[in-house]
């Protein structure tokens, strides 16, 4: 069950010069509920997420926070907020450990780093996610894709987000590691978070989602509960709807099943011996204008 509302858009867009990268989109998010945001290149997903992280301002429309119409004017004011952005190419520094990663930015101690607390908070913090590293001293570097998009949901919960933003976390990863990342997602959400899972993979969406949202070219293309629709439904939303069946009206193939060239019969028996009736005739070999008892003429 969803519980309260942590945040909402309502009529949200938004232009860069003369384009028009949002239009009327409306997004609702409650406690422990995974909303899913689904759309092709160009849908405008990455702008949606922009303005709900703080990077930029909605032009049109209102965005409120735990009920409260907010205009957001940086990343700080929604981590303020309780607001996390996991991107598609997190923010970490290959050769350094993963605590060190973990506290990347609020680092523990003034004048010296508690790098015993760090570590053992860190390791703490990943196992209540489910997470068990070997050590977390290792460069966060070694890891796999999917092990370090799970850290970075293990952070944000740890530092008490409220609202994660996941862009694209399964973009990059084999079937096995999207699979490890969507057990973290869930995780997260039973864990009492809000999720906007922003991709363009309709069976991963639909294996987590509570609510789908479909953006084309800026604007909504569809807003339906999980218990409206199906992966087949989402699916064809997805690829297109009514374009997609034009489409495949217009490039069909004709029925080459249907063979239409004259057919040639053939003897396929297997018997290679001549029919009744059907031997050499008794003049068979011999000249026109012979006798075949006398032979040839002399």
């Amino acid at each position: 069950m969803s519980g309260d509302e942590l945040l909402a858009l309502t009529g949200v867009g938004k232009t860069y010069g003369s384009v028009r990268a949002l239009r009327d989109v409306s997004l609702a998010l409650h406690a422990g509920e995974i909303s899913c945001v689904l759309g092709d290149n160009g849908a405008g997903k990455s702008t949606l997420i922009k303005i709900i992280a703080g990077l930029h301002r909605h032009d049109e429309g209102s965005y409120t926070i735990a009920g409260e119409e907010v205009r957001l004017d940086s990343p700080r004011q929604a981590l303020d907020r309780g607001i996390a952005t996991v991107y598609q190419d997190l923010a970490v520094v290959p050769l350094m450990p993963v605590w060190r990663n973990f506290f990347l930015g609020s680092e523990r101690g003034a004048l010296r780093l508690d790098t015993a607390g760090m570590r053992s908070t860190t390791r703490a913090a990943l196992l209540r996610m489910g997470i068990d590293l070997h050590d977390v001293d290792q460069p966060i570097g070694t890891l796999s894709g999917g092990q370090r998009q799970c850290v970075a949901i293990a952070r944000a919960v740890h530092f008490g987000a409220r609202v994660l933003i996941l862009d694209e976390p399964t973009a990059a990863l084999g079937v096995k590691q999207s699979g490890v990342v969507l057990r973290y997602v869930t995780a997260a959400r039973d864990a009492g978070l809000g999720v906007v899972l922003i991709t363009h993979n309709p069976h991963h969406a639909h294996l987590v989602g509570d609510h789908f949202t479909l953006l084309k070219r800026g604007r909504m293309a569809g807003s339906h509960p999980r218990a409206e629709i199906t992966l087949e439904q989402l699916t064809t939303e997805m690829a297109g709807g009514s374009d997609l069946a034009e489409l495949s009206h217009e490039l069909a193939r004709p029925d080459t099943r249907s063979d239409t060239r004259p057919h040639i019969r053939s003897d396929t028996r297997s018997d290679t011996r001549p029919a009744p009736g059907a031997g050499p005739r008794p003049d068979a070999g011999t000249a026109p204008g012979t006798d075949p008892k006398e032979g040839p003429p002399q």
